[in-house]
């Protein structure tokens, strides 16, 4: 049977609204800084690296980063990529109330929108956590996919909704915690799996506030880690997805974008991808 593994860029401009909503930089105007480099030079040096080797990406953006550089919005759109959508200031789903959530992904429609002429199709979660609300807002939004969940890594799956699990509570008996987890039901939304493991953005960008983030690990250690799991992809499946997750707050930066090139290249010299 022939290969076929569909391996993809998704880009997340995070730019300041990560900073503001998620990274803890919003009182740092250093960290705003590097926000504003995110937008205003590795989205430019992505769109270059994207165009030298012929590639269609999907971008998620968040309608800070649309309405705070509209410019750059626009060079994504002339080159053909598309945009999807990313929350506003990268609120976490989980924290928001149904009705806030639903205000801040209108917004997000409204504003690709009028940049592209189209509604998105696609959606990715900020930190990819979706809330109980999540998935029946994109349904109702007309939303085709989405790249939040992490139930599979390199297959494509239909999203769940409605599982449920006992957290441990000290206080009370252990009879009221040893319960199993219910799982819930799969929908009619797409889902191209959520994989912390193929994202530049922990191990390679510095977040003053955010324990697990490093900023300093080798590029190129990153780079075989994502090859060995390209190899397995290859070698164990006929018919797959390898997303990527990057971002120009990292990837926009020189030693990163070495690597992608590398990486480009050694998957674009396998049949079937």
């Amino acid at each position: 049977m022939a290969k076929e593994i569909l391996c993809a860029f998704g880009t997340d401009i995070d730019s300041v609204a990560g900073q503001i909503g998620s990274y803890g930089g919003g009182e740092s105007p250093s960290d705003i800084q590097r926000g504003v480099f995110a937008s205003e030079v590795g989205t430019i040096r992505l769109l270059n690296l994207f165009k030298k080797y012929q590639l269609r990406t999907s971008f998620f953006i968040p309608g800070h980063s649309i309405e705070s550089f509209p410019t750059q919005v626009q060079r994504i759109v002339e080159h053909g990529h598309e945009i999807g959508a990313h929350g506003y200031l990268h609120e976490n789903p989980i924290a928001m109330t149904p009705t806030q959530e639903e205000a801040v992904l209108v917004k997000s429609i409204e504003l690709i929108e009028h940049y592209t002429g189209q509604k998105p199709r696609g959606y990715v979660a900020p930190w990819w956590e979706m809330s109980n609300a999540t998935a029946a807002l994109l349904l109702q939004y007309g939303f085709q996919y989405d790249h939040s969940q992490g139930y599979r890594d390199f297959q494509p799956f239909y999203a769940r909704v409605g599982d449920t699990w006992t957290v441990i509570d000290y206080s009370k008996t252990a009879q009221e915690w040893m319960q199993p987890m219910t799982h819930g039901q799969e929908i009619d939304l797409v889902e191209i799996g959520a994989n912390w493991y193929v994202d530049d953005l922990p191990p390679m960008l510095f977040m003053k506030k955010v324990p697990n983030s490093h900023g300093f690990v080798n590029p190129r250690d990153i780079e075989q880690m994502w090859r060995d799991q390209f190899d397995w992809v290859y070698r164990e499946l006929d018919y797959g997805v390898f997303p990527v997750t990057i971002h120009p707050d990292v990837s926009g930066r020189p030693q990163v974008l070495l690597m992608l090139e590398r990486l480009i290249e050694y998957i674009s010299g396998h049949a079937g991808v």
